[in-house]
């Protein structure tokens, strides 16, 4: 017999690690080759781990809840050899099982290393999380230095500093004597608040725990608030044009492409095309640094149907004519939908784009989804009396209009280029060709 380890495998772009939700095989089951063996969920997806062969599962290395890094390995699977294999793994199962042990109890060590920040109370800016990861710093740790920032926070410098220090062996030792007694009080108000839930007032209310991702969700919402300076442009669009265009294009679109025609690629056309005009709404903020996004990577925000949001993303989209961008709208919408989403799907986003108007709204404030700069909600439109000019004079007449809200990172984004952006694509799709061939 041979023993395979299965590894938690690479999951997309910028996807370091994944949280087990629960395991589909247990020891002793048998397992086919690209058989799902367990769940996992990444901060945006969930999705499946198969087998890369068949055997039986012997040991689980991680529990349910449990944090795992790619490459390691999660799972041992005994699988089938000839007769002199099977002896010479048995030979060399004391050793085995040695290196096996080893193997689990480094595992549990770095699933053990806090890495959540979910139960500070304090903020943390996403350069100084990554460097406490990097030099694995606990959270227990980072509560411990003193901010020099703003509210106290602590600054690029601040953690720098203490690992300086640490290094040098001064600190190191009062960190780690000190850690058990910073956790307890963080995970008190925790228990509590999980004790009080149940209570209702009256004694009709319903209570509901979030699910995962809901609680996420809240975590992004609440983090991009505290980040991002968010400030608001609005400009209202005459998509006359559009509409009519659509309205006489759509069955022949479907009939030829086999894919339904709707408002969104359209504005996600003219979304890439302000992006190429405008770079500066193209970036993302790390800490005091501003990175200039070479590619136009537009995230899709779609509702899914347990009422939760995700936002898949369409790579390279100045790249896409319409029927490529109809195509990829549809089927990351439809995937969403369906719960098929792959961990890249959700990655590497530079700019998003929400449609509040799919639920009747005329405008709305959405909130940056960081680390991007922008996102621009698009709203419902409607027929509205408007003033017509014309060479013979003015008239009222019935237009289909529309408003774009545009949320910006006021850190990065003055008024003048996020006020410029919108209007861009506001003059993009005004100037919509109602003869031109899809």
């Amino acid at each position: 017999m041979a023993r395979f380890e299965l590894k938690l495998p690479k999951m997309g772009e910028s996807v370091a690690e994944a949280t087990i939700t629960n395991w589909l095989k247990e020891v002793g089951d048998k397992i086919e080759a690209d058989e799902a063996v367990l769940e996992i969920a990444t901060d945006k997806v969930d999705s499946e781990v198969p087998s890369e062969v068949s055997g039986v599962l012997v040991e689980q290395l991680f529990g349910k809840d449990d944090l795992v890094q790619v490459g390691q390995a999660i799972a041992i699977i005994e699988t089938e050899g000839d007769a002199p294999a099977a002896k010479t793994e048995e030979a060399a199962a004391p050793a085995e099982v040695a290196e096996i042990e080893k193997t689990i109890e480094v595992a549990k060590d770095v699933a053990a290393a806090p890495q959540d920040f979910s139960g500070s109370d304090k903020f943390y800016s996403p350069l100084v999380k990554n460097i406490a990861k990097e030099e694995g710093i606990s959270v227990a740790e980072l509560e411990n230095i003193v901010g020099s920032g703003k509210d106290g926070r602590v600054t690029k410098e601040d953690i720098l500093k203490y690992i300086e220090t640490r290094k040098s062996g001064v600190e190191t030792p009062k960190a780690v004597v000190e850690a058990p007694k910073v956790a307890q009080p963080v995970a008190a108000p925790v228990q509590k608040s999980q004790q009080a839930v149940p209570v209702s007032v009256n004694g009709g209310d319903e209570i509901i725990e979030m699910d995962r991702m809901r609680k996420l969700i809240s975590g992004y919402m609440t983090a991009s608030i505290q980040t991002s300076a968010h400030v608001q442009s609005f400009i209202e669009v005459d998509v006359t044009n559009i509409v009519k265009w659509r309205e006489k294009v759509k069955t022949a679109f479907e009939k030829r492409e086999g894919e339904k025609l709707t408002f969104t690629p359209i504005m996600m056309e003219a979304v890439a095309k302000a992006l190429k005009d405008f770079p500066g709404m193209n970036i993302s903020v790390d800490g005091e640094y501003i990175i200039k996004k070479k590619n136009i990577n537009l995230g899709m925000a779609a509702a899914l149907p347990n009422g939760n949001l995700i936002v898949p993303v369409i790579k390279n989209a100045d790249q896409l004519n319409l029927v490529g961008m109809a195509k990829a709208v549809n089927d990351l919408g439809n995937r969403a939908k369906a719960g098929k989403l792959k961990p890249d799907d959700t990655q590497g986003g530079t700019y998003t784009v929400t449609n509040v108007g799919t639920f009747g709204s005329v405008f709305g404030t959405p909130i940056i989804n960081q680390p991007q700069v922008g996102i621009l909600a698009l709203g419902a439109i409607r027929k509205v009396p408007a003033v017509i000019e014309t060479p013979e004079g003015d008239f009222i007449g019935i237009r289909q209009k529309m408003f774009l809200s545009h949320s910006y990172d006021h850190r990065v984004v003055d008024g003048a280029l996020g006020g410029s952006f919108v209007k861009r694509v506001a003059e993009y799709l005004e100037a919509f060709d109602i003869d031109r061939d899809f």
